[in-house]
């Protein structure tokens, strides 16, 4: 069976002013979005992988959330490391405005560690939910040593983080660098701010660095995708009796970029917690299984705008296939 390796960090939540008169709330965050929106959206023969670490303090209670997934490869775990684990206090000031304050000690990955753990896996999906997962050598050594393709959510790249926790948005150091590591890339409208003012010049600068695909996802505008007409081959390259294993990469320079607006789908009292992870999770899923840029999107924002209507992680994916939660 195909897998796809899943890269990210599990973080315990406590968040404030989700509802203004309710007390907070403490539950799974981080990577637990996005593993519960490739257990609803991947192709039925594909399995996930779980290649995260996970602080000792909290690793029986991470364990029990992988078990709840159905897509989980046999004997798929995360990797207990002797620190505390990641923790984020979130502190909604609007609806899609928050402050984050991050504390835990999860170490990031070496090539030595990542390496011996990607050899067999048919695809990687990376989310940087801390930022801290891997350093620009290791994704540069992950992309040289990994044939298959390689979704990057690149969100806490572009999160500085102050003495106290406090993360603060902030341009992305060695950004070209970043770029040529992934096949498709996610990123949001302010992040992508901190590129340049010009949309197109920022699309054509990450298309330029090999990746096939750039989505910026908007809120509640829905995700615009950019991909270039310049690329060598088609969307995928596909195994003869398989799943697409390669998205093709190299725009040539001076290509037009084609690019789209995809609206997103109205929800009632929306939370964003998550949203995003559970996005760029449901969009790698159905690349995966061969869809177009478009479809792929399409489909992402439909189960983004689910997730909008659900409150944590927890009984998320069954949420999201559209069965019944009963918590």
């Amino acid at each position: 069976m195909p897998r796809v390796g899943v890269v990210g960090s599990l973080v315990w939540d406590e968040i404030h002013g989700r509802d203004a008169l309710a007390p907070p709330v403490e539950e799974w965050g981080g990577i637990a979005y996005a593993l519960s929106g490739l257990d609803a959206a991947l192709p039925e023969e594909w399995e996930i992988v779980p290649l995260i670490k996970v602080g000792r303090d909290l690793a029986s209670p991470a364990a029990g959330f992988l078990r709840t997934l159905r897509r989980l490869t046999a004997g798929g775990r995360c990797v207990e490391v002797p620190v505390p684990n990641n923790r984020v206090v979130l502190r909604y000031s609007t609806g899609d405005r928050r402050c984050e304050r991050m504390s835990g000690g999860v170490p990031a990955w070496t090539w030595a560690e990542l390496g011996p753990l990607v050899t067999g896996l048919d695809a990687l999906y990376v989310n940087f939910i801390s930022g801290f997962e891997m350093g620009l050598g290791t994704a540069v050594s992950l992309r040289r040593g990994f044939a298959g393709p390689i979704y990057g959510d690149l969100h806490s790249l572009f999160l500085g983080m102050g003495n106290d926790g406090t993360r603060s948005i902030r341009p992305l150091p060695d950004a070209p660098g970043w770029f040529g590591c992934f096949d498709a890339i996610q990123m949001n409208e302010d992040e992508m701010g901190q590129l340049a003012a010009d949309p197109m010049l920022v699309a054509a600068d990450v298309l330029g660095a090999g990746p096939a695909y750039l989505v910026v996802t908007l809120g509640r505008r829905g995700a615009v995708y950019f991909e270039s007409d310049g690329r060598t081959g088609g969307p995928t390259d596909r195994q003869s009796d398989g799943p697409a294993v390669r998205w093709a990469r190299g725009r040539t320079p001076g290509s037009p970029v084609r690019t789209a607006l995809v609206p997103a789908i109205p929800v009632e009292d929306a939370d964003p917690t998550g949203c995003g992870d559970v996005f760029g999770a449901v969009c790698c899923a159905r690349l995966l299984a061969g869809d177009s840029i478009e479809a792929a999107v399409r489909a992402a924002n439909t189960l983004a705008g689910r997730t909008a209507a659900f409150r944590g992680a927890s009984g998320l994916a069954s949420h999201l296939r559209g069965e019944l939660v009963i918590r």
